[in-house]
């Protein structure tokens, strides 16, 4: 693949971002609640979500 043909578009890298940020908020409340856990996960991932939908908005 020819790296002149790679988009330069890091917008993506807040949904890797949220899951990221949601499993550190998560393992606080591991010892309280599995579900709680797993339920900052999908905030995570559904917050890079929201991020990446404004990032792309706004370039286009």
């Amino acid at each position: 693949m020819n790296k002149n043909n790679k988009k330069e578009d890091k917008s993506t890298w807040a949904i890797g971002g949220g899951v990221l940020l949601g499993l550190g908020v998560g393992f606080f409340f591991l010892k309280e609640s599995p579900l709680a856990f797993v339920g900052c996960i999908i905030l995570g991932v559904g917050l890079g979500l929201v991020i990446t939908s404004i990032i792309s908005s706004r370039k286009g």
